[in-house]
């Protein structure tokens, strides 16, 4: 982890060179305007869902976020170290164990508009109570361990080898109802969300 990353002076950074007040971001991400002044002045961390949708208002996507001259759209092949890490860099999210929520994406997924990611989940993780859903549709294949996958009025624990296929507008949720065990999916997302 980039322990040095400041996401609140990254977010005021943005803000500014897009022109738009901090109420204004606030009403295109549809959170409320405190929450984005609590976040500029590293009062507050966001969590993942909370700060892809604040970078929904500029629009932007937490790969461009983070690593925004990393990517080359040309690369073809990636090796583990060249995925390109969403998550330890926001506050509370490096720690090792559990309720640990790790995201990791292959290449620069906005020009090829098409977010293939490797996740992993730690015993007890949770996207959190309040459901996801944008425009999009994602997938994917649980590799090892087992994850609750809750979409719309839909729910099922899915185990090692089973997949997924959803359209993302529908709200959903991703948890790891294990005490002890890590649950890793192969993910795809189209138009990029994360």
């Amino acid at each position: 982890m980039d322990e040095n990353f400041d996401v609140g002076a990254r977010l005021r950074e943005l803000r500014v060179k897009s022109g738009i007040s901090q109420r204004a971001l606030a009403e295109r991400a549809g959170v409320p305007h405190g929450q984005i002044s609590l976040i500029e002045t590293n009062r507050n961390s966001p969590s993942v869902a909370t700060l892809r949708r604040i970078l929904g208002g500029l629009p932007m996507t937490l790969g461009q976020f983070f690593e925004p001259d990393r990517t080359n759209a040309k690369d073809v092949f990636f090796s583990e170290g060249d995925l390109i890490d969403l998550t330890s860099k926001l506050p509370g999210t490096a720690k090792k164990g559990e309720g640990r929520i790790s995201l990791r994406q292959v290449g620069d997924a906005h020009a090829h508009g098409l977010q293939i990611m490797h996740e992993r989940y730690g015993p007890g993780a949770d996207t959190g109570a309040s459901m996801l859903d944008h425009s999009a549709h994602e997938g994917g294949i649980v590799i090892s361990g087992r994850i609750e996958i809750t979409v719309g009025s839909q729910k099922r624990v899915l185990t090692a080898g089973a997949a997924y296929l959803f359209d993302s507008k529908v709200p959903h949720r991703f948890r790891n109802p294990s005490g002890t065990e890590d649950a890793v999916i192969v993910s795809a997302c189209t138009p990029p969300y994360l």
